[in-house]
C-alpha cells in the first residue's frame, strides 16, 4: 500500500492520515514526491517526502522528509518500511526504521511519532482483515 497506492493509506486510518498526494512522479518508483497531511500529537502536520528506494522482491520502500514539521527538529529524517511474509502463517511482519538526525541535543527522540506508525499500521491490519 505505502509503495503503489499511499494515496489510500487515508481510507484505513483517516483520523490520523488525512491525504496523500502525488506531487511529482509515479506511484512507487524513485524519484517520486509525495505530500502527506496527518494527525501528530494532536495537530494537523505536513510532510513532502521523496521516494528514495523501492525493492518489490524485498516489499521494501524508502522515503526521506524533504519539506514540512519535522524538518523543523530534524536535520534529516529517513523512514524505510520493510514487509516480511510470516514464513508458518498467512500475513506479514512489517519493519519500520527511522533514521534522523537532530537539530540540537534539545529536540526528543520520535517516540510519539514511532507509536503513530504503529497505530497507522494497526489500523491497516484490521482494515485488511475486515476485507479478506
Amino acid at each position: 500500500m505505502f509503495a503503489h497506492k499511499p494515496h489510500h493509506v487515508h481510507h484505513t486510518c483517516y483520523d490520523k492520515i488525512q491525504g496523500c498526494d502525488l506531487h511529482e512522479g509515479k506511484w512507487g518508483k524513485v524519484g517520486t514526491i509525495v505530500h502527506w497531511s496527518y494527525v501528530h500529537d494532536g495537530k494537523a502536520k505536513k510532510a513532502k517526502e521523496v521516494v528514495e528506494a523501492v525493492d518489490p522482491d524485498k516489499n521494501l520502500i524508502t522515503f526521506r522528509v524533504i519539506e514540512g514539521d519535522l524538518m523543523e527538529g530534524y536535520k534529516s529524517f529517513v523512514a524505510t518500511i520493510l514487509v516480511s511474509p510470516k514464513s508458518e502463517d498467512s500475513g506479514s511482519v512489517v519493519h519500520w526504521t527511522l533514521e534522523y538526525e537532530k537539530l540540537h541535543d534539545g529536540i526528543a527522540d520520535p517516540e510519539t511519532l514511532l507509536q503513530l506508525v504503529q497505530d497507522i499500521f494497526k489500523d491497516i491490519d484490521d482494515h485488511l482483515i475486515q476485507a479478506n
